[in-house]
């Protein structure tokens, strides 16, 4: 295979994974020409990826970190498209801060920047910006691109955006910021086609995965997120607390003698799902359990998961449509199934037949709420902003 000067890779780096993907741009958006991860950094990492037109391979790998990881996945490339001539990359960053509400071009004060803010997202920044400084070093002259996940979120109105805090804070950037966002535009783009009419009113994505949110939508708009000043916030996850009592956080120093590192720890790796199963931050490891403590987990997460969706249909006066996306949101009608349950009294319902078939409609037709289970894309959400940001393409489409 050859390409021409304007393919565009994505990097989409975990804390324990990396996400790429090529793509050729299109009249109508882009082409996926090859895609794939590196996934079990830190443990027993693994290699998998996919041409358009070919069967997927998956093989071991001995790569030791994010830029090890880089490595491989551009020299697979290169041997896969022997005259690849990347014309830019874009990079998911989950943190912006204050500073960015849309894709940057990356360039040294930029990158700076980034690294200031890994202290809110200290779970994937560091892995992103080792991702950017590996992309940076194996294509040195080519135009990279910088994806907020929380640009999406930028423009939230005062009351859902600030802590009632002293004010100074709000001032320095202490607010609640909200991630995800990648996934939740793609997932609006999405339904100006699926379904355009509802589209544009009172919407709920879920974005349900080993990270989880919610976010209100209006017009497209996002309005409201449960993830906050940083992705712990909200929904409990698979490692990760999601909203707790600040006054316990307190007590767990002060009188459990817990260091500020071993505070985080059980923050954002001891708790959420595996903390509560004591078994498994796997939502399919916890369906298939008997054990009394994973069934527990589960449905902790069905409660609070349709307990927010309550609260965010009262940031947006009610709700016309819900879409659940995601690992978890996609692929488990069990979780679907009990959410919306519990969401009854809002009269929505949904059609057993068509959830378990894991149909893109899945509400019934006396449903007086239309709901979705939809695939998110985040990588075309960065293929097509850094697209536009290089000047390669006039506007953005899914």
């Amino acid at each position: 295979m050859s390409l021409s000067e304007s393919q565009i890779l994505t990097f989409n780096a975990g804390s324990s994974s990396i996400k790429f993907a090529l793509f050729a741009p299109a009249v109508d958006g882009v082409n996926l020409l090859a895609s794939g991860q590196i996934d079990g950094l830190g443990s027993a990492p693994r290699f998998h990826a996919k041409l358009s037109d070919c069967a997927k391979i998956s093989r071991e790998l001995s790569a030791a970190n994010h830029i090890d990881a880089t490595h491989s996945i551009v020299a697979w490339l290169r041997e896969a498209f022997p005259q690849t001539a990347i014309a830019a990359i874009g990079h998911r960053i989950v943190h912006g801060g204050t500073h960015y509400s849309e894709p940057m071009r990356i360039d040294e004060e930029l990158l700076k920047n980034l690294e200031s803010f890994i202290p809110l997202a200290p779970l994937h920044q560091p892995h992103n910006i080792a991702g950017v400084k590996a992309a940076q070093k194996a294509f040195p002259n080519v135009y990279q691109v910088a994806c907020f996940d929380t640009a999406f979120h930028r423009g939230h109105s005062f009351v859902n955006e600030a802590y009632a805090l002293p004010r100074k804070y709000y001032d320095h950037g202490v607010r609640r910021f909200g991630f995800h966002g990648l996934s939740y535009e793609y997932i609006a783009r999405r339904l100006q086609t699926v379904d355009p009419m509802h589209a544009k009113g009172r919407v709920i994505v879920a974005h349900l995965g080993n990270g989880a949110s919610l976010c209100a939508m209006k017009d497209g708009k996002s309005i409201a997120s449960t993830m906050g000043f940083s992705a712990l916030e909200g929904l409990p996850m698979g490692t990760r607390c999601g909203a707790i009592d600040p006054g316990l956080l307190l007590y767990l120093l002060e009188h459990e003698q817990l260091s500020v590192r071993e505070l985080g720890s059980l923050l954002y790796r001891q708790s959420g799902l595996l903390g509560l199963s004591d078994l498994s931050n796997d939502m399919r490891m916890l369906e298939a359990s008997d054990k009394p403590e994973a069934k527990q987990a589960v449905d902790f997460f069905i409660h609070s998961v349709s307990m927010n969706i309550a609260s965010m249909a009262a940031t947006i006066g009610g709700v016309d449509l819900i879409v659940f996306t995601g690992g978890i949101g996609e692929n488990s009608p069990t979780i679907r199934a009990g959410v919306i349950k519990q969401l009854s009294w809002l009269g929505v319902s949904l059609s057993s037949e068509a959830n378990d078939r894991r149909e893109e409609k899945i509400s019934d037709a006396a449903s007086a709420i239309s709901v979705y289970r939809l695939s998110t894309d985040e990588e075309i959400m960065i293929a097509l902003h850094t697209m536009a940001v290089a000047g390669l393409s006039a506007e953005l489409g899914v």
